[in-house]
């Protein structure tokens, strides 16, 4: 009982919390209660006073616990969201989100040095505060932004990248691709064990998170390392009969070829390749008739009846969009019809309105509702569209039909 309590303090964030998010923050308090821990020990008080972190108060005085916060998936996404819109890589607002960023780097070991004793630190968490598990889908995408903007301090920079490839790299499991916390966690056995069929309890590699390291090692050179060739293939292995990829991290199907193919892509694998092609026909295939697409979270469980189905919302089809341009599909019927769908759908003050949920904590069992996947998605892909695919400079040929609809859209 001492050890498990040590260990449990041992893991306290510098807040009070533990791991960042709320569910092993009250599980903690709750552990410590059961074993003696008095509500006025200095433990507990942080550790009760950081879930007031996690409060959104309603206008009738009510008060409802997030699960999670995601300061550092957002600002990486709207980074790049703003550099795909346009945005000059040395605007103060990428400069300083860019700061911010390589201020959360995590240069200490977490329990991921378990099974890499060895590897440097040099990941980014999810969350404000979460020392102990950095997170290597996070860790990529960070460093996708940093790419992005013109900083002040390009040594600074150019090190905190250098340090997030090499542990990335580092925790690639056996298999060739990459899960989200830890190395070969494969293992079904804690799935057995009581209290654990409330979800997910392993974290497997998965095809959207080794999409994302794949596409940051190629913006970093490093498309032809047999690193990257291991994840590639085992991504190519892993494509779904109809052509799809799997999504552990977003909803679902649409999520994970959205993630690979622009990955695929950016690793030099050809737009006539296969796999390609068949991703971009199911994508053709699960279009909605009114341009979008969208994806039902029974997706999870009724594979059949759901996989690329549900109303169309804004995330969802810009990550189709996002897959068919990587494609070179800009020209394509499906492109057009979705992107005049993201144009009709945009509010007057330049938003989207999303009421599905289109996060994944775990499938099925716990979704996330990220307020900004309805903007940073469909402005990455409506500038992909106008400006051409990242890093790669591919000129963008003279206004089309979808583009006319989206230059309607704001009046011009």
């Amino acid at each position: 009982m001492n050890t498990a309590a040590r260990w449990i303090i041992e893991r306290q964030e510098n807040d009070g919390c533990w791991g960042g998010i709320q569910p092993p923050a009250v599980y903690s308090v709750i552990a410590l209660h059961l074993l003696g821990y008095d509500l006025n020990h200095p433990v507990m008080r942080a550790g009760l006073e950081s879930l007031d972190r996690f409060a959104v108060w309603r206008e009738d005085g009510a008060r409802m616990i997030e699960a999670c916060q995601s300061p550092v998936w957002d600002t990486c996404l709207a980074t790049i969201a703003l550099a795909d819109a346009g945005l000059p890589p040395d605007h103060p607002q990428l400069v300083k989100a860019a700061d911010w960023m390589l201020g959360e780097q995590i240069v200490r070991p977490g329990d991921w040095s378990v099974r890499r004793p060895h590897l440097p630190p040099g990941g980014w968490a999810f969350e404000f505060h979460n020392d102990n598990y950095p997170d290597i889908d996070d860790t990529a995408e960070v460093v996708l932004a940093l790419r992005r903007v013109k900083h002040h301090d390009p040594e600074r920079l150019d090190n905190a990248v250098g340090r997030g490839v090499r542990w990335n790299l580092g925790m690639q499991s056996k298999n060739g691709a990459w899960g989200a916390f830890d190395v070969d966690n494969t293992s079904p056995f804690p799935n057995r064990l009581p209290f654990c069929d409330f979800g997910e309890v392993i974290d497997p590699p998965s095809a959207d998170v080794t999409a994302h390291v794949v596409e940051m090692l190629a913006v970093e050179g490093l498309a032809h390392d047999p690193r990257t060739r291991r994840g590639i293939q085992w991504l190519l292995a892993e494509q779904e009969l109809d052509g799809s990829w799997f999504g552990r991290w977003g909803v679902n199907y649409i999520y994970g070829t959205g993630s690979v193919v622009p990955a695929l892509t950016a690793a030099g694998i050809p737009a006539s390749h296969p796999a390609i092609r068949r991703a971009v026909a199911w994508l053709e295939k699960v279009q909605n008739d009114d341009g979008g697409w969208g994806e039902d979270l029974r997706s999870y469980r009724y594979v059949r009846e759901w996989s690329g189905r549900g109303a169309s919302t804004a995330s969802q089809t810009a990550w189709a969009l996002m897959a068919l341009l990587a494609a070179g599909e800009r020209d394509s019927r499906a492109v057009e019809r979705g992107i005049r769908w993201l144009a009709a759908t945009q509010r007057e003050d330049g938003s989207w309105d999303e009421p599905y949920f289109t996060g994944t904590g775990f499938p099925w069992d716990f979704s996330i509702n990220y307020h900004l996947y309805r903007q940073v998605f469909p402005l990455t892909a409506l500038g992909r569209y106008v400006h051409g695919e990242p890093f790669t400079k591919k000129p963008v040929p003279a206004r089309t039909g979808a583009e006319q609809a989206l230059a309607e859209a704001k009046g011009s």
